[in-house]
């Protein structure tokens, strides 16, 4: 699990990269989830929350810059 002040320390960059590599975890959990092969099954949930943190964080900064 992130924590919003590392998340808030990084780089544009990384977040976005974070937000990749994440998506890509997500999607390989579903289709472990599918096949029944999740052997962590609350992992789905942690990973879910750490792409709407980054997006929170994201956004934010996006917001920011248009003022």
């Amino acid at each position: 699990m992130m924590k919003p002040d590392k998340i808030r320390d990084m780089s544009d960059r990384e977040i976005d990269e974070n937000l990749k590599n994440l998506r890509k975890e997500l999607f390989n959990l579903r289709f472990q989830l599918a096949t029944r092969q999740l052997h962590n099954p609350a992992r789905v949930m942690l990973v879910r929350k750490d792409i709407a943190r980054l997006l929170t964080v994201k956004k934010k900064r996006e917001l920011r810059k248009e003022v």
